[in-house]
Parts: C-alpha cells; structure tokens; sequence
C-alpha cells in the first residue's frame, strides 16, 4: 500500500504550494516487494476530477528532471505526477544497493503499482502517461497490457532502438554501440555510463534494450508476456512527439514505434523550429517546456493540438515494420 507525507497544512493549499515549490506538496512511497520503493511527488489541483499526468523518466534521469515540465502542465490546470524509477531519485534502495532488474521489472510491475497508486490518490480523473525515451515505451507497453486505467499516452524522444530504424547512414554506428553497451552491462552487471547512456544503469535493463535493439522486439528476460502482440492492439489515443534535433530518438525511430500499433488514436508532432521550440535535441527540449507543457495539455483536454505548436512541423518517414519475431 502507498504511503503519503504530506507538506501541505490543508488540502486547498496543496496546488499553491506545489506551483511554488516545483516539487509536489505530497510524497509517496510505493512499495513494489522485494524491499524496493518507488518514489512519488504529487502536485493536485483543488479539483479532483481534472485529468492527472504521470511522468515517467528516461534512463538514468531523476524525476527532479522534468520539474519544468510538470510545472507547465501544472500550470495549464492539470495535477501531475513526476515518477521515480526505481533505482533513482526518491526510490529506495539506491540502484547498486539492490538485485539486477530489466525492462520486466519495470514494465510489468513498478508502472502496474505507479498507476494503482495514482488510481487510488485521484479516483475520479483520466490518467495519461507522459513518457521520455525509456519512459515512453513503458507508458505504452503497460498501456497496450493494461488500457483500462489509463486514458492516452504522451511520448516525447520515445522510438525503438532496432539498429535499422536508425537510417541507413547509422546503422553500423547504432549497431556496435548498443551491442557494445549490452555486452558490457552483461558482463559487469551493469552499465557504469558512457556512450550513448551517460549515467549509471541496471545490466538488465540495458542487455533487454540491446536484444531489441538486435531484432526489433520487446522480449525481457523472465517475462512471457507478448508486449508487441499487445501494443499491436492499443487503441487508446497516443501523442507521438519527436525533435529534429534528437539523434538518440530521431523520428525514423519514432515512427518505427507507431507503426507498431496501427490500432491506436496516433497524433504525431515531429518539433521543427517553427513550431516555437528553441531547443529540440533528445534532453535540452525540457528547456522550452512552456511550448511543450501547454501542447500536451491541449492535447489532453481538446484532443488536438495547438495549430502554432504544428506550424512548419512534419511527420518522420522511417521503416514500417521489420525484424524478426
């Protein structure tokens, strides 16, 4: 069961201090067994019924990240959720403090608890799982496994990291340093940091993203679970953002991803620099959340997006499908 720390002295001052603080004005503790606990901060509007977002990292970054972010969807009239991974920020144990974990891990059950948790804190508000990069592809394996909690997926820098998807030009480059990146997280047990992932991540977790990287499809260690069978059948509505200037999750990528789940409500938003956003690389577009943050809210309440946000912008072309099952 969750556990609340609230630094709020009522509850209608909760979303005044959370803008304040650029944190939330509650801490919750998730508890998901083995004596790991994931870290939440909530920052709620006074209206309970408003659509809740739920941030989901990237590898090897803090919740403490997306602050930016959460602030403007904070400030659209949104209540928001940042999401410690395990291993990370306000989760427990630190990442070398406890056993190897992978993408089953993560998928199947810390974001199975985080939305419980959050279900359970805000019972009467559509959920949508804003995700970057890693944080991306659990929101919509999750969503694809589970749709029933969840009202649409955001992800930004989310594609696949199958070495074809990258473009011709790099598929050598994308291939030898993702497999390197795996073998050496199998090798030491995890991922120092580096290449490609500048900070330190499980050996699983990057062993599990080198297999897909080989052959296109989502198939942790110890799961027998078909994510792919069942991202194929998502329906939910999903917003596919990707930046001109990502070279990790460029749009090829991106668009290899969506192509994988035809059944879904797809808006794509490839961000140019018409579209008002200065900084468009695979992290530094966190320095214009106020473009981005005020898009995705659109999005939420009006299910289209601001026609300024789209000016200029096009969507990626990239391989529709491939690999082998």
């Amino acid at each position: 069961m969750a556990t609340t720390e609230s630094t709020a002295s009522s509850p209608s001052q909760a979303p005044a201090q959370a803008s304040a603080q650029g944190s939330s004005a509650e801490k919750v503790a998730v508890p998901v067994g083995g004596g790991v606990t994931l870290g939440l901060r909530i920052m709620a509007q006074a209206d309970p019924a408003v659509p809740v977002v739920a941030l989901l990292p990237a590898m090897a970054l803090k919740a403490k990240f997306y602050v930016p972010l959460a602030k403007a969807l904070f400030g659209a009239g949104l209540s928001v959720v940042l999401c410690d991974q395990r291993g990370y920020g306000d989760s427990t144990p630190g990442l070398r403090e406890q056993p190897n974990f992978g993408y089953r891990e993560l998928i199947e059950v810390d974001v199975p608890a985080v939305v419980t948790a959050i279900r359970a804190r805000f019972p009467e508000a559509p959920l949508y799982l804003f995700g970057h990069s890693l944080g991306g592809q659990l929101a919509l394996f999750h969503a694809a496994s589970a749709p029933a909690g969840v009202a649409g997926i955001i992800t930004i820098g989310t594609g696949t990291p199958y070495w074809r998807a990258f473009g011709r030009r790099n598929w050598l480059e994308a291939y030898w340093k993702i497999q390197t990146i795996g073998l050496v997280a199998r090798l030491r047990g995890h991922w120092p940091g580096g290449m490609l992932i500048g900070g330190a991540m499980s050996g699983q977790v990057m062993v599990d993203w080198a297999r897909q990287s080989r052959t296109s499809w989502c198939r942790p260690r110890g799961s027998s679970r078909r994510h792919d069978d069942a991202l194929r059948a998502l329906s939910l509505p999903v917003l596919a953002i990707s930046l001109d200037d990502d070279r990790l999750g460029p749009a090829s990528n991106v668009d290899f991803l969506c192509s994988r789940m035809p059944a879904s409500r797809l808006t794509r938003w490839h961000v140019v620099a018409a579209s008002g956003v200065e900084n468009r690389d695979h992290f530094a577009w966190i320095k214009d959340s106020a473009v981005i943050g005020k898009a995705a809210a659109t999005w939420i309440t009006s299910g289209r997006l601001p026609a300024a946000a789209t000016a200029g912008s096009g969507t990626g072309t990239g391989p529709t499908d491939g690999g082998d099952r």
